[in-house]
């Protein structure tokens, strides 16, 4: 009964919300829009302002030109000194999580990133910026979870920038388009697999702008991540089987930021039994050739596990075995080489697939009983003859 408890299959909600936010990739434009400027770049004041969005300090709304790349083409808004936009809006309904994915460019394709972005919410906030090279867009993809309501809550979006820089006349500063909110309901395990989310399919929505992914920066709270039930260590990239060669199902986790990076995950297990935990190891189809060795950590058990790559799309799959602990058991997978592509952009391998399942080895107390009832039956056979 109790493990018929354990492995009820419940029903996880999720629910693309494109419409949560007013005018999300500033499509809708400023007012007092000049027609025959030459600049990119619009200064905002009382007198030019950004549907749906409020704004402080120096705000500018660009226009995708020559010297400015937009993943749309379109528009976008640039945070200066001081810049900041904000926006509220309501969660209604049960309380479910919101996952914000976004891009990030800098106003010129030539400068260097020495300022940041930092993305706040009630009780939340994260900091973005460019240090390496994940793509061959211009642009950055990135996913944050912003946190959990309902039930009418006002939940104010705030976006500025953050320069890292002491001269603020070399400041390249932080642009900003495309933003999309995803709602997720309850987490629940399924009869399958001890892991909630093994298959990495509950994440940050995709952008139908950029074929990058999305990027997941360092996060180790488990309730706080973009990626459902899994913590961040370094960067991720949380790809899609529209773009790359996914092992399994729709997402899985590309670790690219090099060593010591990947993902991990906890859950309390039965304290001396056993149990079997599968994984698939790959690359993303994207170039990302030579070995790609990760380190798997389940409990005190640690194994190397590593695949050869031509970067045009293999999968490996694995298994090891490790006993429960008396507490909740981490499950780790770490990147232990930093791998780059001829074009300088960094990538590594790919994790999908991961399943735990209890072993039958945990049921080996049982077999000297039943050893002794096989020689029982065999003696009273023998009496009878």
């Amino acid at each position: 009964m109790k493990l018929a408890i354990i492995f009820i299959t419940c029903i996880f909600r999720s629910i693309a919300s494109a419409d949560i936010l007013q005018n999300p990739d500033f499509e809708l434009p400023i007012s007092n829009l000049p027609t025959n400027s030459t600049s990119p770049f619009v200064l905002l004041n009382e007198n030019n302002t950004i549907p749906g969005w409020t704004f402080q300090g120096e705000v500018q709304y660009v226009t995708a030109g020559a010297n400015v790349s937009l993943p749309r083409n379109g528009h976008a808004i640039m945070l200066g000194q001081d810049g900041k936009i904000n926006q509220t809006f309501t969660a209604n309904g049960d309380l479910i999580q919101y996952l914000l994915t976004f891009t990030l460019s800098l106003a010129s394709r030539n400068c260097k990133a020495n300022v940041s972005l930092v993305v706040s919410a009630p009780d939340s906030s994260a900091e973005f910026s460019f240090t390496q090279k994940f793509g061959k867009e211009a642009w950055e993809v990135y996913g944050h979870q912003l946190g959990t309501w309902g039930n009418g809550e006002s939940v104010n979006l705030i976006l500025q920038s953050q320069v890292t820089d002491t001269d603020p006349n070399s400041t390249c500063w932080p642009v900003v388009d495309t933003l999309f909110l995803k709602t997720l309901g309850p987490l629940a395990q399924n009869s399958d697999n001890l892991l909630p989310n093994g298959g990495f399919e509950l994440g940050p929505a995709f952008l139908d702008s950029s074929g990058e992914g999305v990027l997941l920066i360092s996060e180790p709270s488990l309730v706080e991540s973009a990626l459902q039930q899994w913590t961040i260590m370094g960067t991720v990239k949380y790809i899609n089987s529209k773009n790359y060669f996914i092992p399994e199902g729709k997402a899985a986790i590309e670790i690219v930021s090099g060593v010591s990076a990947g993902i991990q995950t906890a859950k309390t297990l039965s304290d001396g039994s056993n149990y079997n935990l599968e994984f698939m190891l790959g690359d993303a189809n994207d170039s990302c050739s030579g070995e790609l060795l990760v380190g798997v950590g389940a409990g005190s058990s640690a194994q190397n596990f590593s695949l050869q790559s031509n970067g045009s799309g293999a999968v490996k799959k694995y298994s090891m075995t490790f006993k429960g602990g008396p507490s909740p058991t981490q499950i780790t997978f770490l990147s232990y080489k930093t791998t780059q592509r001829e074009d300088g952009v960094f990538c590594g391998p790919v994790i999908d697939g991961v399943v735990l399942r209890a072993s039958h080895g945990h049921k080996s107390n049982l077999q000297p009983i039943l050893i002794a009832l096989f020689f029982l039956a065999i003696l009273q056979m023998s009496e009878l003859l």
